[in-house]
C-alpha cells in the first residue's frame, strides 16, 4: 500500500499595493518555516518536494538586487545537482 503525501504551494503578488505572499498546505508540521520566502517590493519564493532552504534567502537577494524571477530561477538550479528533485516558484516586482 503506497501512501500519497502531497504539499501544495501557492505564489502570487498584487501589483496594486506591490506585495507578495506564499501559502501552503502540507502533512507535515511547520512547513511554512521552510518552503515560504518573502519581502515587501521584492517578491516572493515557494521552495518544495526536496527543498532547498537557501533557495529561499538566495533567491530573495538576488531579487532584490535586481534580478527577474525567470533570472533568479535559472540561476538558482543551474548549479544545483539535485534541481530535478525540487519544486520552486518565484514572482518578482518586475
Amino acid at each position: 500500500m503506497s501512501i500519497c503525501v502531497n504539499t501544495f504551494s501557492i505564489v502570487a503578488s498584487d501589483p496594486k499595493d506591490n506585495s507578495y505572499g506564499v501559502a501552503v498546505a502540507s502533512k507535515f508540521l511547520a512547513v511554512g518555516s521552510i518552503v515560504s520566502w518573502a519581502k515587501s517590493e521584492v517578491g516572493a519564493i515557494a521552495t518544495q518536494a526536496h527543498a532547498k532552504i537557501a533557495f529561499g534567502p538566495d533567491g530573495l537577494q538576488m531579487l532584490e538586487g535586481g534580478r527577474s524571477a525567470s533570472e533568479v530561477l535559472s540561476a538558482l538550479i543551474s548549479d544545483d545537482p539535485g534541481a530535478e528533485t525540487r519544486q520552486l516558484a518565484i514572482v518578482d516586482a518586475h
